[in-house]
């Protein structure tokens, strides 16, 4: 595994090995800190899956600003989770750990990893060093897995363990406040093969696995690292230049910039978030698309008040509230989650925090519906759950119908349509977590005729139909979500 430099100082006293000079040497550094590092995020990861409350994804969580060594950090948080169900019967087995060395397990599976499956350690800190006099404990232990599991090698032992890894696309918005879409696939086709998706204008496609992360372009936010499924959102809202538009649950704000974009920095979005630390995510990601017609308001969208003035001319509103975030469980590597494979979702605590997510995903779709001027309000999750999706727009359909709404039909051209749980679902959009590689959910409602493209002709056909219109019968899905 790969272990880059980094510009911290060593740490102090007996925690670390020095060289003959006194100092450490670059690549002890550099492991020494990537292992620390890799232990507070996998301490984060591991008790936020324990109590289903996650604070963040393994990505977020390591590319955040106060991790320093960001590819070995990721590499050893991953690397150790796949790895984890070994790692704690061979620490087990061996019967080593003491009372201060369990206060620090996160360390010491980091640690176990790179002792058994990676380059090793060198004796550069009071845990190294105690995990390296106990080696040939955790060596046999491990042999003595192999043999109970009556396998030859550890590529063996491990396919007990693991999920297969499902190659994915890699897909970037260009933000078209900054570049043009033919000239980011002119600058991202001078490393890598880029097309062009045939649904989202400004989306482009790129080989799986392609690491972006320090490329220029989405270093200076002429480009977004962004899903196709969360791409469409927006465009699905297909808010007009100069239209007032209210994002309800704005955080982290990809697709608040994407909603800047579409208006071609035009008019006004105004981005509300709760979250004291989501806000700060949120302007961070405003400054680096560039978007000057953004307001961020810190508040609760639920109190927001309808008839208040500043909210008069609000044109659109986009709601893609808390949810499971099952849909995006791959994207976020739940997958090597200890709860994953204990398959929490089936647990009653896990049903019980879905009717709660349900509750407050329909109160705030209600909350949108009832803005006076309002005529086009899109409604999102990352959910596979129809209790988060098919469920709430059904709930919401009387009162909707009693402002004047009705169901449109995002992007008529696509296939998967909503779970045929009431009539109208035909015109809610899901995609497919196997065969897309994420599960998305979007419903369109627009108020009256709103969208006759011959009053409209802004809104591409490409994207939004009327509930009369005719439809396709798409019966090739089998949907097994409950």
């Amino acid at each position: 595994m790969a272990r880059t430099k980094t510009a911290a100082t060593a740490p102090s006293g007996a925690s670390a090995k020095t060289s003959r000079n006194g100092r450490l040497s670059n690549a002890e550094r550099s492991a020494y800190f990537a292992r620390r590092e890799a232990a507070k995020v996998l301490r984060l990861v591991l008790r936020g899956d324990a109590r289903r409350r996650a604070v963040g994804s393994i990505k977020s969580l390591v590319y955040s600003p106060s991790v320093k060594n960001k590819k070995a950090t990721f590499a050893l948080v991953c690397q150790t989770l796949k790895h984890l169900p070994i790692i704690k019967q061979v620490l087990d087995s061996a019967s080593i750990l003491n009372s201060k060395w369990k206060r620090q397990e996160e360390l010491v599976y980091i640690l176990t990893y790179d002792i058994l499956f990676g380059q090793g350690i060198s004796l550069v800190g009071d845990a190294e060093k105690f995990l390296m006099l106990h080696k040939g404990a955790i060596q046999s232990a491990l042999a003595r897995l192999l043999v109970r599991n009556k396998v030859k090698s550890i590529e063996d032992l491990m396919a007990l363990y693991q999920t297969p890894d499902v190659p994915k696309p890699r897909y970037v918005r260009v933000n078209t406040l900054k570049m043009d879409v033919d000239s980011a696939v002119l600058e991202l086709g001078k490393q890598f093969v880029v097309q062009k998706d045939d649904l989202v204008p400004d989306l482009l496609i790129l080989p799986p696995g392609c690491d972006l992360h320090v490329h220029p372009l989405i270093v200076n936010g002429c480009v977004f690292l962004q899903g196709k499924a969360s791409s469409m959102v927006a465009a699905a809202l297909a808010p007009k230049p100069g239209w007032k538009v209210l994002d309800a649950c704005s955080a982290p704000g990809n697709k608040t910039v994407h909603l800047a974009a579409l208006m071609k920095g035009k008019g006004k979005i105004v981005a509300c978030e709760l979250n004291k630390e989501r806000v700060r995510r949120l302007k961070d990601t405003i400054k680096l698309s560039g978007a000057a017609n953004i307001e961020v308001l810190h508040g609760d969208f639920l109190n927001l008040d309808p008839k208040d003035p500043a909210y008069s001319e609000v044109h659109a509103i986009l709601l893609d509230p808390s949810c499971s975030g099952s849909g995006t469980a791959a994207e976020r590597l739940d997958h090597l989650l200890p709860s994953h494979a204990s398959g929490h979702t089936a647990d009653p605590t896990e049903m019980e925090r879905l009717n709660k997510l349900s509750a407050f995903q329909k109160k705030a779709l209600r909350h949108a519906l009832s803005f006076p001027a309002v005529e086009r309000v899109v409604y999102s999750t990352c959910s596979i759950h129809q209790v988060e999706n098919e469920d709430v727009i059904k709930s919401v359909l009387p009162i909707a119908m009693s402002f004047g709404f009705q169901l449109a039909t995002p992007f008529p051209q696509w296939n998967c349509r909503g779970l045929p749980v009431f009539e109208g679902s035909e015109h809610l959009l899901r995609t497919d977590p196997v065969e897309d590689k994420e599960g998305f959910f979007i419903a369109l409602f627009v108020k009256g005729n709103i969208i006759d493209r011959s009053k409209n002709p802004t809104i591409p056909s490409s994207c939004t139909s009327t509930v009369t219109e005719e439809h396709e019968k798409h019966s090739d899905k089998s949907w097994i979500f409950h």
